[in-house]
């Protein structure tokens, strides 16, 4: 499914239990106060876990990848910034590291490739239990290296956000409002990535130290 309607999408994606919901709302909060018309898409997969009391099958990941890909279409066709908490990207992630499947990477790519700008959660948060949706602080790392790998076959550059409390906060505002500027006659609009392109080991030092 193609992303469709003229609002700017922001896409936030990382590991579990690394801030993805609190920032997206508070994301959508601080432009919402701006007076721009912003929608928050909450992951569908959450409310999938709430209602049937389980995590999905493997049979049930591409309905859930296809219903948060709609979701967030349907925003961006009605307001200016849609606010995405998760992608079809993480779906096809969690395919793979729980079923071994790797049939949903093509066509979460592709949607992601409609995404005008992607955050990425540092894994610098201490992990926290969530009911059905979390499996420990063990798959953080593969699950981060999973979405990177992803996101460069994509072609998507990402921001990674880091810090506690009001600076992780700050920090997702500050690479929203750069993504937002006019682009220049002569230059496409602002992004930014790491210069070792993504490698996770430029960023050991935001994690917590032993």
């Amino acid at each position: 499914m193609e992303q469709a309607g003229a609002g700017m999408i922001v896409a936030i994606v990382g590991a579990e239990s690394t801030g993805k919901t609190t920032l997206a709302a508070g994301l959508r909060d601080a432009l919402a106060a701006e007076g721009r018309r912003a929608a928050l898409v909450s992951e569908y997969l959450r409310e999938f876990c709430d209602r049937l009391h389980r995590t999905p099958v493997q049979a049930e990941q591409a309905h859930i990848a296809f219903e948060q890909t709609r979701r967030i279409a349907a925003a961006a066709a009605t307001h200016d910034v849609v606010i995405a908490d998760t992608s079809a990207l993480m779906i096809a992630v969690y395919s793979e590291l729980v079923f071994a499947d790797t049939s949903l990477y093509a066509e979460a790519e592709a949607a992601h490739r409609h995404v005008d700008l992607t955050l990425l959660t540092a894994l610098d948060l201490p992990w926290q239990a969530d009911g059905h949706q979390r499996d420990g602080e063990q798959v953080r790392e593969p699950v981060d290296a999973l979405v990177r790998a992803s996101l460069q076959r994509a072609g998507a550059a990402f921001s990674v956000v880091s810090g506690q409390g009001d600076d992780r906060l700050s920090m997702a505002i500050k690479a929203v409002q750069r993504a937002l500027d006019p682009p220049s006659p002569d230059g496409p609009r602002w992004q930014w990535v790491c210069e070792r392109c993504g490698d996770i080991a430029c960023e050991r030092h935001l994690l917590p130290r032993s």
